[in-house]
C-alpha cells in the first residue's frame, strides 16, 4: 500500500519495530533510519545474528527469538531473502511487514496481504515519516502531499 492515509495509519500504529538485517555501523542505510526512528519515539527490536546489541537495544537472531509482540517488520534484506521473513512475521503476529527502499518480493507481500498484515514494498520507514510527520516540506522538498493544514505530529 502506497496511498498516503494508509502510511500515515501505518506509521501512528505500529510504534514497535523489528529491524530486520539492520547493521551495528552508522554508515548504513539500516543504522541511520533505525537511528531516526529511536529519536522519533518508536522502539527498535535489531534483529541479525551478527550482532549482540545495536543502537542500546539487544539484538536477536531471528525474528521468533524475540520474546515479545512486535508491531512492525521492516526489512533490510535482499528481496530474494523476504518470503521466510514474511512466514516468520505472520507467526510472530506483527501487524504490518515493510520491505526498504529497492526490496520487492510479490509473494511475501501477497503472503502478509492474505493474512490480514498491512504490507508496504520500496518504500523507506525513515523517508516517509519524515515526508509525512516531519516536514520535509519546510525545506523545500515536494512530498507529494497538498493539503492547506499541517499534518499532526506523532506524539512521541
Amino acid at each position: 500500500m502506497s496511498d498516503i492515509p494508509t502510511l500515515r495509519r501505518i506509521l501512528a500504529e505500529n510504534r514497535l519495530i523489528a529491524v530486520v538485517g539492520l547493521s551495528a555501523d552508522w554508515y548504513r542505510p539500516s543504522f541511520f533510519a533505525a537511528k531516526y526512528l529511536q529519536e522519533h519515539g518508536y522502539r527498535i527490536v535489531p534483529v541479525n545474528p551478527r550482532y549482540t546489541e545495536i543502537l542500546g537495544e539487544p539484538c536477536y537472531p531471528s525474528l521468533s527469538a524475540i520474546p515479545f509482540r512486535v508491531d512492525m517488520v521492516d526489512v533490510f534484506r535482499r528481496s530474494a531473502d523476504v518470503l521466510p521473513i514474511a512466514r516468520e512475521a505472520v507467526a510472530i503476529g506483527a501487524r504490518c511487514l515493510w520491505q526498504q527502499l529497492g526490496v520487492v518480493n510479490e509473494e511475501a507481500d501477497a503472503l502478509a496481504r492474505s493474512q490480514g498484515l498491512d504490507s508496504v514494498t520500496d518504500r523507506c520507514v525513515k523517508i516517509e515519516h519524515a515526508r509525512l510527520f516531519g516536514g520535509l516540506n519546510w525545506v523545500g522538498v515536494n512530498t507529494r502531499v497538498v493539503s492547506a493544514r499541517r499534518p499532526r505530529q506523532l506524539a512521541y
